[in-house]
């Protein structure tokens, strides 16, 4: 047990370049202490104290802003950044070495008790405000854009921005390679979301084309130009 706490505070000074001491960490970081927590409700959930589990589930909601069901699944090392608004459901499952930011949404869209959260696996980031919904599994070292609303499984490695989430492509149109280095809010360049380059080269074909009729233009004002002075020799 002290080993895993060890771990959690650890992973805080990996990923967040803020904090200054390891008792900051014990004592004013939230997503420190929904994760502990959380280990409690989930112990509790699990031997069937499942009233108590959720009770230490709602302490915690109260205490930190992430609410986190007592019956979610949650790796080692996991790291919630700022937290506030963090909803992670009951089937949900978070692998090793993941990281949250605040107002993530691990969501269902069923009814039925079975599987219906998505399952992260290990490395993964999701980044603030984004929502995944229903039961897809998200890749080793998946990254999760801002405000994206993911329905549909990630493959490992890739990045997924937008609404509805999409994957980011390569020039060859293949998912990104993967990367697992840490990227605090798992963001993109904008150069390779496939939207904004089919804009970029809309905009230069019509430059190229604006450059066409302002060439043929200036071409027919010489013409005519030179008709007129024929017509004045004639």
């Amino acid at each position: 047990m002290l080993e895993r706490i060890r771990e959690q505070i650890d992973i805080v000074f990996e990923r967040d370049p803020a904090v200054r001491s390891r008792w900051e960490v014990i004592s004013l970081y939230p997503g420190f202490h929904a994760v502990l927590l959380h280990r409690l409700a989930h112990w509790l959930w699990h031997h069937n104290w499942k009233w108590l589990g959720r009770f230490v589930s709602q302490c915690s909601r109260g205490l930190t802003g992430i609410e986190i069901h007592p019956g979610a699944t949650l790796g080692r090392r996991v790291f919630i950044d700022h937290g506030m608004g963090v909803v992670i459901g009951e089937t949900a499952e978070v692998g090793d070495d993941c990281t949250l930011y605040q107002g993530v949404t691990l969501g269902g869209t069923s009814w039925n008790k079975g599987k219906r959260h998505p399952t992260l696996g290990p490395k993964v980031i999701v980044g603030a405000g984004a929502k995944i919904i229903g039961p897809i599994y998200l890749g080793e070292g998946a990254k999760v854009g801002s405000n994206a609303v993911v329905v549909k499984p990630v493959p490992p490695g890739a990045t997924v921005i937008g609404i509805p989430g999409r994957v980011v492509e390569d020039e060859h149109h293949q998912p990104a390679k993967t990367d697992t280095r840490f990227t605090a809010y798992g963001p993109t360049d904008d150069d390779q979301d496939p939207l904004i380059l089919a804009v970029q080269q809309l905009m230069r074909q019509n430059e190229a084309l604006a450059a066409q009729v302002h060439e043929l233009s200036d071409d027919l004002s010489a013409l005519r130009k030179e008709q007129g002075q024929n017509r004045q020799e004639n």
